[in-house]
């Protein structure tokens, strides 16, 4: 099970708590003059949320997408999509990806 699909703990801090500790953080390094150890706990204890945030953010991901498929009948990427890739059989040669009045010019 992924994070996000996974029940929370009562205990475990919301992914909106661990966003706004985040920040508290970065501001608080940011902000104040700090001694050096305490900067590297806070440093470590924000490397700490921002892993847990990544993890349900991809949960959540994960999530979205299944949904959309059931919807859908499969998942289909948004425009602009940099992770998205075209499979190897439906990738177009080169001379095709053109636009047309460029094709036109080919010999």
């Amino acid at each position: 099970m992924s994070p996000a699909s996974q029940p929370r703990a009562e205990s475990e801090p919301s992914f909106d708590a661990r966003l706004a500790r985040l920040e508290a953080i970065v501001a608080e390094l940011e902000n104040e003059k700090i001694p050096l150890e305490t900067a590297i706990e806070r440093y470590q204890e924000g490397v700490s949320h921002l892993k847990s945030c990544r993890a349900i953010l991809d949960g959540y991901q994960k999530r979205v997408e299944q949904l959309s498929a059931d919807a859908e009948g499969g998942t289909t990427p948004y425009a602009g999509d940099p992770d998205a890739e075209e499979p190897e059989a439906e990738r177009k040669p080169e001379a095709e990806r053109k636009p047309e009045a460029e094709r036109k010019k080919l010999p």
